[in-house]
């Protein structure tokens, strides 16, 4: 699991790195927020530990691109300790609050327990179709998505796991144009990548099966 740590304190950073390393985390540390976003953008983590109070772009600000961006959770640390606090991370999409000073052990267990719960998450129901709305609904939050996108969500959703051949996805998005072709599906595939995948490059949800199609995870 990787783990990245947004915290202006170098000794804070040091602490919380050679422990969490010793625990088996792939672990990488951002000073600033702006290298969070740089750093987030090119490698998604699968946890962040993200301080409140930065120079520059301020935890808040950060808690709310990420949300903007992904469902990656986050455990915000902060010397900020009343309730009135604690309630405005959660309200805005945090997964746990930890006030400084804090204890190596808590961190941990608190760490274990959100990647827990993510990872249960993910497994009951990454993606789902509103047919109603005609939106994706992925891990919970609403994506929304052009014409062509959904149709090709919702044909591989339809049977999480079944290979769909590029003919198939052909005449399921274009049955009267006979002018598309295989390059038209890799165009919306990749579409619906940049919606539904952290890291698009390297997909876990819209999954190419080399010489047949494409697929659905089936979780």
């Amino acid at each position: 699991m990787r783990i990245l740590i947004c915290e202006d304190e170098p000794d804070i950073i040091t602490i919380l790195s050679s422990s969490l390393v010793a625990e088996g985390y792939d672990v990488e540390s951002v000073l600033t927020g702006e290298d969070l976003i740089e750093r987030f953008t090119r490698i998604p983590p699968d946890l962040v530990l993200l301080d409140v109070k930065l120079p520059g772009i301020n935890g808040w600000e950060l808690l709310d691109w990420i949300r903007a961006h992904s469902n990656c959770p986050v455990i915000m640390l902060t010397a900020y300790g009343r309730i009135v606090d604690k309630v405005r991370g959660l309200s805005r999409g945090a997964d746990d609050y930890i006030t400084k000073p804090f204890k190596l052990v808590e961190v941990k267990a608190r760490i274990e327990a959100v990647l827990r719960r993510s990872t249960l998450a993910e497994e009951r129901q990454p993606l789902e179709i509103d047919d109603v709305h005609k939106v994706i609904i992925l891990r919970g939050k609403e994506v929304f998505v052009s014409p062509k996108e959904y149709a090709l969500a919702s044909l591989l959703a339809s049977d999480p796991g079944r290979v769909f051949s590029r003919e198939e996805i052909l005449s399921h998005l274009w049955p009267d144009n006979r002018y598309a072709t295989s390059q038209d599906v890799q165009k919306y595939v990749y579409l619906l990548r940049k919606r539904v995948e952290e890291d698009p490059s390297h997909p876990k949800l819209v999954l190419t099966v080399r010489g047949f199609g494409y697929r659905l995870a089936n979780y």
